[in-house]
């Protein structure tokens, strides 16, 4: 079982919609992508709600490239990284335009929901912009 986390928490997941594999299909309303997806070959149509980028391991931070040019292209509906996302990593999830992150219950069991919520006031800690003054 899936377990959501998000600035509240983990919770369940409440996506019932099947994911589609395909990046270019035009009338569903989800789809998975994998980490090595050109995010300009991504058909953004109008009936897509959700988009899950897959994270093969921790140290592979392509997903987070492809989360940051999705936003950029004008996609505003939900985005979310599953697999190995450590606890670490939610900040930079949420900054790059992540809504929520997808692990398993092993990782849920070694990261607990506290270790995630100490970086939930993700935009408090943004190391740029203070580095900017703003």
């Amino acid at each position: 079982m899936s377990i959501i986390v998000t600035d509240k928490g983990f919770g369940p997941d409440d996506w019932a919609t099947t994911f589609c594999k395909d990046g270019a299909a035009n009338d569903c309303p989800a789809i998975d992508l994998p980490s090595d997806t050109r995010p300009e070959d991504v058909t953004l149509a109008p009936a897509l709600r959700m988009i899950r980028v897959d994270f093969p391991s921790f140290a592979d931070g392509r997903g987070f490239t492809i989360a940051r040019a999705l936003r950029l292209r004008g996609y505003t509906g939900r985005l979310r990284a599953r697999g190995h996302v450590i606890a670490d990593q939610y900040a930079m999830a949420r900054r790059a335009g992540f809504d929520e992150v997808e692990i398993d219950e092993e990782l849920a069991a070694r990261q607990p929901e506290d270790q995630w919520l100490a970086r939930a006031d993700w935009q408090a800690h943004d190391y740029q912009s203070r580095l900017r003054g703003a």
